[in-house]
């Protein structure tokens, strides 16, 4: 088998996880597989609209299989509760009922999962922009989610130098976790500031994610391997809180399609 073979089999792979392993009702991506089957990811469901674009591109499904299942997912979107625009981690495949499957606090917006998702539908609006009618309808759509996602509601307050990951109308802001990188958050930040509608200061990249005072220096605190900080692997608190509470219950969709169609 070529390199070119085996590469093309991975694609095909990576993409039918999203694709046959999606909600039914919703077109999201599941978060488990096998697992509970009522509950999809937001931001998985955004890596799933970005294979489904690559699986149009690669000749995997046709283009009207593709905007199907695409209109599928922002009709289940438009439908499921949000947040300041901000949809929540996990929902309900059924009824688009948020999930708080971590703890009880987590029942409100998750801004980091949304951008994910926002991401993938971002890419999709660029990518399905013929001139068909189901494709302008898309795209229209798609703009109307992207438009009312408050990220400045996120920040907390105007004078905030960064970004919240969570927001609950039962708990408001009581887990407190301010969006700080090196990490995933990046792509927040650029969302945000981009935002036609809702958008933050671009000195809140500086000050937030890419924070270099008290903040950036305690997130980051030990990542050196320093004696005075300790690496990650004596200190496992620290690779905790940096991947965040999600990593307890996700298994990549990359190797789960691999272990899946037997690669």
């Amino acid at each position: 088998m070529s390199d070119d073979e085996l590469l093309t089999m991975l694609q095909k792979a990576c993409f039918r996880y999203y694709w046959e392993a999606a909600h039914p009702k919703a077109g999201m991506t599941l978060e488990n597989v096998p697992g509970d089957d009522r509950i999809v990811a937001t931001g998985a469901s955004g890596f799933g609209i970005m294979a489904l674009i690559v699986g149009v591109d690669r000749g995997f499904i046709s283009r009207d299989q593709g905007l199907e299942r695409l209109a599928r997912i922002v009709s289940f979107l438009e439908k499921a509760p949000r947040y300041h625009g901000v949809w929540s981690h996990f929902m309900d495949g059924e009824t688009g009922e948020t999930l708080p499957v971590f703890d009880m606090f987590d029942n409100g917006g998750d801004l980091v999962e949304t951008a994910f998702l926002m991401e993938g539908l971002l890419a999709a609006r660029q990518y399905f922009n013929g001139p068909s009618d189901g494709e302008r309808d898309l795209s229209a759509r798609i703009s109307q989610l992207w438009e009312t996602v408050e990220w400045d509601w996120y920040r907390r307050s105007p004078q905030s130098d960064a970004l919240y990951w969570h927001w609950s109308p039962q708990w408001s802001w009581y887990i407190n976790h301010r969006l700080t990188g090196f990490n995933e958050a990046m792509i927040v930040y650029l969302l945000a500031i981009a935002s036609p509608t809702h958008s933050v200061p671009a000195e809140l990249y500086y000050s937030g994610w890419a924070n270099q005072g008290a903040a950036g220096a305690k997130y980051r605190r030990g990542w050196s391997g320093s004696s005075a900080g300790g690496t990650l692997h004596q200190r496992p608190h620290l690779l905790w809180n940096q991947v965040g509470r999600r990593s307890r219950f996700r298994r990549p969709a990359f190797f789960r399609s691999l272990f899946l169609y037997g690669l």
